[in-house]
Order: C-alpha cells, then structure tokens, then sequence
C-alpha cells in the first residue's frame, strides 16, 4: 500500500490486518505519520522511486497495490499544479512501471469525485462527463486514463474509487484526521472550538439553500471497507472499472456547522471568507453501482456519528 501512513490509508491498513492480510506501506511521511502504522510494516520510500518499488514488491511478493499517495487539497492545485501533475501522475506512472517489473498485475485506486467538476445534476452517476475544474481532479483523470490503457496493454487491472469528503475518525479514537496543513471541513471546525477561533466558512452565495457547498460526508471507515471489496474483487479475477462511493446525501457547511453545536452543545464560531478557487457548488456521489457489484454498504456514515467520531478524536489528540 502506498500512503498507509495517512488519513484514508492508515485506517485501510488497519481493516486489511484485522482481515488478516499481509500489508506492506509505502510512504515518504510527507503527509503521513509514522505513528499510524503498526511497527514493522513501514518501508520509508518515495513512489518516484521505481527501482526501489520493484526490489521491494519482488521481495515482498506483492499480489496488489492499494495506491493512496497523492496531494490532494484543491486550493492548493489551484496555486501549484505542478506539484500536483508531478507527484500525483508522475509518482503513479512510477509505481505503475514497478508494478510492472515486478509482475504486479492489481491496483485500487483513490481517485475522486473531483474528476466531474461541476456535475450538471446530483447525485452523480459514473456515467456522467469527465470534466474537472481544479488540477487535483486533472490529475487524477490522468492517472485513471493510464490505469485503462496499462489494462488494455499490459492486462494490470484497476479499480478507481471516485470519493469526496472523507470524513470521521476510528470508532475506539485510536486513528483521525492530522493534516498539517488541515483543509478539511469537520476538523476544521472543531480545531475552531477548541481554540476559541473562528474557522472561515469559504463563501455563502453558491446556488445551495443556505449558499454554501454541498458536499457527500463518508466515513472514513466505511472507505476502508470500500477498498478492500474492491481489492477482493480484483484477486478474484474482476475486471477493471470505476466506482462512486457515497452516501447518496449531501450537507451544506452551515449544516455541518449546526450537526457539530447539536454534539457538542455549544456554538462554533465562524467568519465568512470568499470562494475558494476550483470549488463546485455540489458534489454528492451516488454508489449505487458499489452497492450492487461489490456489495457494499455505508454503515457508519450518518452525520451524527461522523461528528460524534471525529469530536472524540479531536478531544483526545488536541
């Protein structure tokens, strides 16, 4: 696995070994923590690193990569593209040549529903035009584009997992989000009321009904759950294609705002900023699709429960 040692990817690793796989990650812990890998499974190490990857999967005897690393905060595309092209394609077509080199012939990738930028109604169907708006979606439609093309040429088969707001934390508080930078809503907000400063509330004049964005909340243990249906699949013989994961149900931010007062009893202070540049109005995913061929089902991926999670999370690690 590459990027285990982050948010979604550190909680895969976990239900992978509860599963009882084997699991290797690879991380550079630009973004991740050494923390939340398991001692003993970590392999510190660039995915730009080919050679390095190849020697490592050929030892390994690695069956299947679950491919996490990658930037993924759209304000930031939007000021840096290049970072983004060169770490999220160039580090994948990197990981995709050592997979290759090494007889590796499976991947399940984290993609996004960034891909279809501003979607022309929701909940969004996998059958609806590619057509991002920020360079993280731009980069991820190049790397599943490769991926199509590595199957039809080399038979490497793909699953791309298109998903929006990961969000919560472990049930039992032992994994969360800790983004450093944060851009993330949930966290966000109740850094906010734990330090008793506002958290910006990025535009109030989209076309919502209380003007702010929609996004689809996921928990980020029914993701993990997600990806290694999606594994299985692959190891059974399933062949390449893409799946929305989402609950079908879309909050805005002041509803977020409102879910986290109701769990916490008490308000959260907030500013309004202006839009964020590349930020669509709306993005709810339907999984639909997921549900039906893979059987999944979003278990823990009410609001309340998300909130309740995360504030636990945060609570204990401030």
């Amino acid at each position: 696995m590459t990027g285990g040692a982050g948010y979604i990817g550190s909680h895969t690793v976990r239900l992978l070994l509860e599963r009882g796989y084997d699991v290797a990650v690879v991380d550079n812990l630009s973004k991740g923590y050494r923390h939340n890998v398991p001692a003993g499974l970590l392999y510190e190490m660039d995915i730009a690193d080919t050679s390095g990857l190849t020697g490592l999967m050929r030892k390994l005897r690695t069956e299947a990569v679950v491919h996490f690393a990658a930037f993924s905060a759209v304000g930031e595309s939007m000021v840096a593209p290049e970072r983004y092209f060169v770490n999220n394609v160039g580090g994948s077509l990197s990981l995709l040549t050592a997979m290759l080199g090494a007889g590796v012939r499976h991947m399940v990738l984290s993609s996004t529903a960034a891909v279809y930028g501003n979607p022309h109604a929701v909940p969004i169907l996998e059958s609806f035009p590619i057509q991002p708006v920020n360079p993280y979606g731009e980069s991820k439609v190049m790397v599943e584009t490769a991926l199509g093309w590595f199957d039809r040429i080399h038979h490497l088969t793909s699953v791309c997992l298109r998903y929006f707001n990961a969000a919560g934390s472990a049930a039992d508080g032992a994994l969360g989000e800790q983004h450093e930078p944060e851009t993330h809503l949930i966290p966000l907000i109740l850094r906010a009321v734990l330090a008793g400063k506002p958290v910006t509330i990025f535009g109030e004049d989209y076309a919502t009904p209380d003007g702010t964005c929609i996004r689809d909340y996921i928990h980020v243990e029914d993701l993990a759950e997600a990806h290694i249906l999606a594994l299985e699949y692959l190891l059974a013989g399933g062949s390449s294609d893409q799946f929305n994961v989402g609950t079908g149900s879309g909050h805005s931010v002041m509803e977020v705002i409102r879910a986290v007062e109701e769990a916490i009893g008490q308000k959260v202070p907030y500013v309004v900023g202006t839009r964020r540049a590349g930020d669509p109005a709306s993005l709810v995913a339907s999984s639909d699709k997921l549900q039906a061929k893979l059987g999944w089902q979003p278990r823990t991926s009410a609001l309340k429960t998300i909130v309740k999670h995360a504030w636990d999370f945060a609570r204990q690690h401030a």
